[in-house]
């Protein structure tokens, strides 16, 4: 089994050839005898996969074993990778649950718990950054070390951390979900927060999706606005698929519709950003 984008920290804790199928190597611990990872950068996990999960464990029973250290505190264990699988276990009323023992540093138990989280795609963006900040402060990593544990691009750490320069109103609008990371990301254009929150509320007033705006800050940006030619008409639908393209790569695209095909033009304002979209193409 070959493991792409892991990072050193997890594979030196779980042996190369173990198949997430196998159990070899693992062994019963009691889930009163878990206390949870400290250093989990996730806050929150999905009710409703936590069930589908139960269900399966019920089912399958658990495919791949947890991983655990010895803990100095009144539990036995503390937990690394496989805090779902330990809920879930916990929900179908499981008893003990299959796990590997390893001894990890506290820094390896934060890049094990965010490249788990990662992988998975679970992690929103503003608690990925905290834990970027995290290595990054307290373990003082460059961003360039952190993308070669968590196997991603300096450029995307390097964004990821940006959305904590935003005032906790957005921050908090974007860890709910109620803007984007297109959106947050656009009103990192702005240098005042008190613009940043202004344009916030006005997202959320009139329910702006991300193109607009990326329109709104080069305006009060003072940045002149590209008009379309008059002859240009764009379709519906065509606006729509822009709309939709625009949200999944957080920047702006135009579509020009021809008789034999079309072109697709992508937006960039940085080389930062266009190593971060390269980025996003590659793992689509």
């Amino acid at each position: 089994m070959v493991r792409r984008g892991l990072g050193k920290g997890l594979d030196a804790l779980i042996p190369g050839d173990f198949l997430p199928e196998s159990s070899e190597g693992a062994q019963q611990v009691s889930i009163i005898d878990i206390a949870p990872n400290p250093s989990q950068p996730r806050s929150e996990i999905s009710d409703e996969g936590l069930e589908e999960l139960s269900q399966s464990i019920l089912e399958h029973g658990i495919l791949q074993p947890l991983i655990l250290s010895k803990s100095a505190s009144d539990k036995q264990y503390t937990l690394i990778a496989g805090e779902r699988r330990l809920r879930a276990a916990e929900i179908a009323g499981l008893e003990s649950v299959p796990a590997i023992i390893r001894d990890v540093t506290e820094q390896e138990r934060l890049e094990i718990a965010l490249i788990e989280n990662i992988q998975r795609e679970d992690l929103k963006p503003i608690e990925a950054a905290l834990a970027y900040q995290q290595l990054n402060e307290e373990f003082n990593l460059s961003h360039e070390e952190i993308s070669k544990r968590v196997g991603k691009s300096r450029t995307a750490i390097t964004n990821t951390l940006r959305l904590l320069k935003l005032p906790d109103d957005v921050q908090l609008a974007l860890y709910s979900g109620k803007i984007s990371e297109g959106h947050a990301r656009a009103l990192l254009g702005l240098t005042s927060k008190k613009s940043q929150s202004a344009v916030l509320q006005t997202i959320l007033k009139n329910s702006l999706n991300v193109r607009q705006v990326e329109e709104l800050v080069r305006k009060l940006s003072g940045q002149k606005n590209k008009t379309q030619h008059k002859s240009e008409t764009v379709s519906p639908e065509l606006k729509s698929l822009e709309d939709q393209l625009r949200t999944l790569l957080g920047t702006k695209v135009i579509l020009k519709h021809g008789k034999k095909g079309g072109t697709v033009v992508i937006h960039y304002y940085s080389e930062e950003e266009l190593d971060a979209l390269i980025e996003r193409f590659k793992r689509l």
